[in-house]
């Protein structure tokens, strides 16, 4: 099974709400809400692939043969590659027409990501989402990040987060970006914005690292770490919440300037090769998060499909280590990359 088969037949099934284009850069799906499309005129998730491709990696082979190291720990997990496969949501019905349900989708990301040595993130929202999650979860002895709505009872919002540290999960995140979420309908109304002192309350009821995504400000960085969160992921949530916002990478910097070594960074939006992942982890990320490609590699290849694509993504990152001179991904740094 090769990754062009595998697409080849993600494609019959996906259509027509997913188009399973050659480059996935959020053109064909624009406005497409509800639906696999960003916002309005897609330009917040557009805006995050075009950045990239203004990120450029410095050459630089002239030195000793070695075998590139991309493994890396994260929340106590080891990994193979600083890679994580974001939540999805909508399986069963707008996004991508139930070709596979999201429990099938689940299974399939978490075994996946396990065989690869990736870190799956699994969501929460549609009936029954979060607990498919935590079921694949306690399949592969607790390997999932579940991803909890920012929902607006704050009690309800922890009872589930320590649900899923007793799962096994090895942290839990919320994605607070949701807050206003279209896709979610009229069920939008028991969501809401979080404070500081809720974000703490949730953090302090758990016994796992806890995870903030959606956070696209120094000043939004610092206030995760001022609630004792442990990390926090850097997102647009694929630029389906809003118009108009930043690339993602380009916020980057100043995230890592702000709170240095308090927080994991985890960064998503328009990453799709190993060269994208070099790119954000120089730019100061800790790791990468991949989504919309993982449900074409689940759809098309199911388990195999997403352990293939993942390690895929590994090659390729290891490659640009070699190329540029970067034998670990300590030596990931900043002078390794230009922004034209």
């Amino acid at each position: 099974m090769t990754l062009d088969e595998i697409w080849a037949k993600a494609r019959e099934m996906m259509g027509p709400n997913c188009k399973v284009c050659p480059e996935c850069d959020g053109r064909a799906c624009r406005g497409r809400i509800p639906g696999v499309g960003a916002m309005g005129d897609g330009s917040a998730w557009t805006a995050c692939v075009e950045f990239l491709k203004r990120v450029k990696i410095r050459m630089d082979t002239i030195h000793e043969p070695w075998e590139p190291d991309a493994s890396c720990e994260l929340f106590g997990v080891k990994l193979s590659a600083p890679l994580c496969l974001a939540p999805i949501g909508g399986l069963n019905s707008h996004n991508y027409n139930g070709a596979i349900t999201t429990a099938d989708w689940s299974k399939m990301a978490v075994a996946g990501s396990a065989a690869a040595g990736i870190l799956p993130f699994t969501g929460d929202g549609a009936p029954g989402q979060l607990e498919d999650g935590l079921e694949a979860a306690k399949a592969n002895g607790g390997f999932n990040v579940c991803t909890i709505k920012p929902w607006r009872d704050n009690g309800k919002l922890i009872a589930l987060a320590q649900k899923c540290a007793e799962a096994g999960c090895p942290a839990v995140a919320c994605d607070i970006d949701a807050a206003a979420f279209a896709n979610m309908g009229t069920a939008v109304k028991t969501l809401s914005s979080k404070s500081v002192a809720e974000l703490r309350a949730v953090a302090e009821s758990i016994p796992v690292p806890f995870i903030a995504k959606g956070v696209m400000t120094a000043e939004g960085a610092l206030k995760c770490a001022e609630a004792g969160c442990a990390g926090i992921i850097v997102s647009t949530h694929g630029g389906r919440v809003m118009t108009d916002a930043q690339a993602t990478a380009e916020v980057l910097p100043e995230i890592r300037a702000a709170v240095g070594g308090a927080l994991t960074v985890i960064v998503d939006g328009g990453i799709r090769t190993g060269a994208d992942i070099f790119k954000v982890l120089a730019l100061g990320a800790d790791a990468a998060m991949i989504g919309r490609p993982f449900v074409v590699a689940a759809h098309g290849g199911g388990v195999e499909g997403v352990k293939l694509y993942a390690e895929i993504k590994r090659a390729e990152l290891e490659y640009m280590m070699t190329m540029a001179n970067c034998p670990d991904l300590a030596s990931i740094t900043r002078a390794k990359v230009a922004v034209a």
